[in-house]
């Protein structure tokens, strides 16, 4: 979860567009808020993630849900969270680490998994995708969490004692350095994590290095779609992922060409309207209908998948070239 920022600077009212105040925020505790954001460093930005994913954790833990949104502790009935994971999958994991969860998609049921793989979760939580995967992977496979967040970490080993799965491993560090050898995982997951990172670019460089040859990045993430005012941007992800991180999705392409990755795949999974942040957006004075048209069908949770290809491979790729081998080492 580079000194630059994807928080940008809150602009002054008067810059403002019509119907739109200041750009708003999610505090800590899940309550919303308003102000002017002071100039932020990767560290600042971290402290924000562990101090509002480790509240979210104690939130669990005294029974309450720990949506990222609006409606943190009441029940999380929004359109971010709400209805990720089916009937069977919730049945197989602790109710802990479905209420821990804050993600906006389900990479697993995505992710294609299969017996024996390795698969590692960037940014775990309260471990729910971890376990389902594991399950996915089976005995011979290895399903490892990585998250930085003490009390986050406490939770997952947890849910892991409750639910009784041996082949999972949770991980303290950083996504931007992560703790596990080259070349040593099938598939990398995520859920609405990568979002938060303040150096993104260094995020899928540790993806693509962990991962084997012809491994499957298989995240869900939040992204954004052409271009939005900033303040409009910010308002917005504050209320879609509590931090307004979101990459735009050509953004994300390019950034996981320059990574390394090809076979590049984004694709929607819930597209969001102003309409769905009425209450969060109208609380903070802003003029909801007058922003829908800027605001609705720009940000959307996705899948997003590639593959760790050959960069003989990313040359090639989309050329309708093949390469046809033409002498003994050609092909190594």
């Amino acid at each position: 979860m580079s000194s630059t920022t994807d928080i940008k600077d809150v602009p002054s009212e008067t810059s403002a567009p019509q119907g739109l105040k200041p750009a708003s925020f999610l505090a800590s505790d899940g309550t919303a808020g308003s102000r002017a954001l002071p100039e932020t460093t990767t560290g600042d930005i971290k402290q924000v993630v562990k101090e509002k994913y480790g509240q979210a954790a104690l939130r669990v833990k005294s029974g309450v849900s720990s949506c990222c949104g609006a409606a943190a502790g009441n029940g999380c009935a929004d359109p971010i969270t709400t209805g990720l994971y089916d009937a069977i999958q919730s049945t197989q994991i602790p109710e802990e680490a479905l209420l821990a969860s804050l993600g906006c998609g389900n990479p697993t049921a995505l992710a294609e998994l299969m017996a024996g793989e390795t698969v590692l979760d960037l940014g775990s939580g309260g471990g729910i995708d971890v376990l389902l995967s594991a399950r996915r992977v089976g005995p011979t496979g290895k399903a490892y969490g990585l998250d930085m967040t003490d009390e986050m970490l406490a939770l997952a080993n947890d849910n892991q004692r409750k639910a009784g799965i041996d082949n999972v491993e949770f991980l303290r560090g950083e996504i931007e350095s992560i703790p596990l050898p080259d070349n040593s995982v099938d598939v990398i997951i995520s859920n609405c994590v990568i979002n938060l990172s303040a150096d993104k670019d260094r995020v899928l460089r540790e993806a693509f290095r962990v991962l084997k040859p012809g491994g499957r990045f298989a995240i869900s993430d939040v992204v954004t779609r052409g271009e939005l005012l900033p303040e409009i941007r910010q308002s917005v992800l504050a209320w879609v992922g509590c931090i307004a991180g979101a990459l735009e999705e050509n953004e994300y392409r390019r950034k996981l060409t320059a990574a390394g990755f090809g076979q590049i795949e984004i694709k929607p999974t819930r597209i969001y309207r102003a309409a769905d942040a009425r209450e969060f957006l109208a609380g903070q004075g802003i003029d909801v209908d007058a922003i829908a048209p800027q605001v609705d069908e720009k940000f959307m949770s996705a899948f997003i998948h590639a593959i760790k290809t050959s960069p003989a491979e990313n040359a090639t790729a989309g050329t309708g070239e093949t390469n046809a081998c033409c002498g003994p080492t050609c092909c190594d």
